[in-house]
């Protein structure tokens, strides 16, 4: 009996095509739409993951100025609290970190023969190739020497060596820096954009002590950014940082920080779970055309139910059971879930792969989003189409042959 019911249902369906397709389009694009929605949310936290993951792992970032519950704000001086003695101390006295990475940064216009562009410029030490998992492609890093001798040189992200030196190789080359002669000692690796879209390859990178003291003409520092050993002792080194810096700036009892220490790995689990809340809000608003379209199957059995009447009465006078003429509906209705679901999901595979390809979005296509939208399909078939299969068992066989 189920094998014949799922003939007459296939035949049912083929005997009016054209109505057929319209009533499996909501289905199509309902699930089409939830795997599409689900892939550009999905893509959104693997991006905001990995744009977090390029700072560096297990990371701590100490800013100068006070922190408060609105964020980090400068109070009067506050930007200059932070000097590189408190980061040679943290990275003596702290147990449980890996590297201490001082920096500071200004922006400045390059000059390379008749080519110019206006970059970010950093001063850094060896330790910040490590902590911010960069590799050289070519030539090499800022080592302590050059930090002892406050040597001029200077490492290219790919973006500037593109638009300074195009396709020649700028190595031992020299660029200028706020007319000052820097000899070019290594190439960054590409590291494309960050998920804010800034492009991370737009840089150039030089000794710390040269950037302080023969470029910008400081003497405290931008930021320290720390690399905790394991995940697990970050907050007690977070905590350690924070009580040691408060004992160096001699700050007591209930005086407001100078500084403020952000942990990454919270911030990391807070923005995937915002991204995994909008990846929700992105299915569920998807979804709601998923009910539309059972809505539609319903409407479509019960015409199909009354158009049959007569059949219907006169399987009821060769025997057919309530059971029978329920099984008989069902199976058509769940038969037009099932291929709008499998249709449904072409069409989402293919949206999403659009999305990416046209819409510069990151979209990850999940195998689970998939098998949750096609079974929601088969559901809603075989939901909405109870109450028309009801409906058409309980009919009495005799009004049912009289039905014109």
């Amino acid at each position: 009996m189920f094998k014949e019911s799922v003939a007459i249902a296939l035949r049912a369906l083929t005997a009016n095509k054209l109505r057929s397709i319209l009533t499996m389009l909501g289905i199509i694009i309902g699930v089409g739409a939830v795997i599409a929605m689900v892939s550009v949310g999905m893509g959104v936290r693997e991006k905001v993951q990995t744009s977090i993951a390029s700072l560096g792992s297990n990371m701590l970032i100490v800013s100068p100025g006070a922190a408060s519950s609105q964020g980090v704000r400068s109070a009067s001086g506050s930007a200059t609290t932070l000097v590189l003695e408190d980061a040679d101390y943290i990275k003596k006295t702290v147990g449980g970190i890996d590297h201490v990475a001082p920096t500071v940064s200004k922006q400045y216009q390059l000059v390379a023969g008749n080519q110019n562009w206006t970059t970010s410029v950093y001063g850094v030490t060896p330790d910040y190739m490590a902590i911010r998992s960069l590799t050289v492609g070519s030539g090499s890093f800022v080592t302590q020497a050059h930090l002892s001798s406050r040597t001029r040189v200077a490492v290219l992200g790919a973006t500037v060596v593109q638009n300074l030196f195009g396709d020649a190789n700028p190595i031992g080359q020299s660029i200028r820096i706020n007319n000052a002669p820097y000899q070019v000692i290594g190439v960054l690796d590409s590291k494309g954009q960050s998920s804010m879209g800034q492009d991370q390859d737009d840089v150039v990178l030089v000794p710390l002590t040269t950037a302080q003291e023969r470029l910008i003409g400081i003497t405290h520092i931008n930021s320290i950014n720390i690399q905790v050993s394991a995940m697990d002792d970050m907050n007690r080194v977070q905590a350690q940082v924070e009580n040691l810096l408060r004992q160096r700036h001699r700050i007591s009892g209930t005086k407001e920080d100078d500084f403020s220490v952000r942990n990454l790995t919270s911030i990391m689990e807070m923005a995937t779970e915002t991204a995994s809340t909008i990846t929700l809000l992105l299915g569920s608003i998807a979804a709601i055309s998923l009910v539309v379209g059972g809505i539609g199957i319903m409407n479509i059995m019960m015409v199909s139910v009354t158009e049959r009447t007569r059949e219907i009465g006169i399987r009821k006078a060769l025997g057919a059971t309530y059971q029978d003429i329920m099984l008989q509906f069902l199976i058509e209705s769940v038969v037009i879930g099932v291929l709008g679901g499998v249709l449904g999901v072409g069409l989402g595979v293919v949206a999403a792969q659009a999305i990416a390809l046209f819409g510069e979005l990151n979209t990850v296509v999940s195998v689970l989003a998939i098998v949750v939208a096609f079974g929601f399909s088969v559901a809603v078939g075989l939901f909405f189409g109870i109450y028309p299969a009801q409906k058409a068992a309980k009919l009495d066989p005799i009004e049912a042959l009289r039905y014109e």
